[in-house]
């Protein structure tokens, strides 16, 4: 192998042929893309290869609508506008944002993924559907705790408003034969068993079981379901990044600064 060869091959991509004068995305010349695909299917091309037909980035698209905010309160949002009154540009703001976006605010999309997807896992291998969420309940339980991750929420009590819309969208999906419809009846099935094992009080689904549903649905990994999370709410960071800086305001914290945290001495017997 040249020095030129070894060069070349230190960075190896399937995504991108770019060279003078070419840009081709997954064998697509870009000048044949721009105008004829739109933003989901782009992504859904850089992401997996190949083009989705017109209904799945329909879908892909709703679901990708559904989590661009959900206001200040959110961990991510407030980071993005305290980020923006210090005086850094809005790529700061943004990476500020997206970087709050962990297991506990941000993750529960990839998390409940892994869960629809081991409930498949079992029904694959002869298991009921009913019995499959019981077992599959129980292992998330072991591993992660008693909180089911896209089921309740917070705010929004006793119904998300954004959940049920999608949760249609898909079942709208299914009967017209874009996507199976098996991971809906996954999410509505461990929506009930919660609710059955919380003395018959409901619980919601929220957008992160929801969103879980499509992006299952729609064949992505469930590592992906947090990248397209933080790509979806990545929206709402600019936006009110942008927002803050046309109000103004320097170096504002979480809170007004007539309010101060509380000073809790550390007992001297410790």
């Amino acid at each position: 192998m040249t020095d030129a060869d070894e060069i070349r091959h230190w960075w190896r991509t399937s995504i991108i042929d770019m060279e003078p004068g070419k840009i081709a995305f997954r064998g697509h010349p870009i000048q044949d893309l721009i105008g004829t695909v739109s933003f989901p299917q782009m992504i859904w091309l850089m992401l997996r290869g190949d083009l989705p037909s017109r209904e799945q980035a329909a879908l892909f698209e709703c679901a990708l609508v559904a989590g661009v905010d959900h206001g200040p309160q959110a961990p991510s949002i407030a980071a993005a506008r305290m980020a923006a009154t210090c005086g850094v540009g809005l790529n700061n703001v943004m990476a500020t944002g997206v970087n709050m976006l962990g297991d506990v605010h941000g993750g529960a999309g990839e998390q409940c993924a892994e869960l629809y997807e081991n409930i498949a896992a079992r029904m694959e291998g002869g298991m009921g559907l009913d019995q499959a969420v019981r077992d599959g309940l129980d292992e998330w339980r072991a591993a992660y705790g008693k909180i089911v991750s896209g089921f309740g929420h917070r705010f929004h009590k006793p119904v998300d408003p954004r959940a049920p819309r999608l949760m249609a969208l898909v079942r709208e999906a299914a009967e017209a034969g874009t996507v199976s419809g098996r991971f809906a009846s996954i999410g509505e099935a461990v929506q009930d068993e919660l609710g059955r094992q919380r003395g018959g009080r409901p619980i919601a689904m929220n957008i992160d079981g929801a969103t879980a549903v499509i992006f299952c649905e729609l064949g992505f990994p469930p590592p992906l379901s947090r990248g397209l999370f933080c790509l979806s709410r990545s929206v709402g960071v600019l936006a009110h990044g942008w927002e803050q800086m046309q109000q103004g305001g320097r170096n504002k914290g979480p809170m007004p600064p007539k309010f101060l945290p509380e000073y809790e001495p550390k007992d001297a017997t410790s």
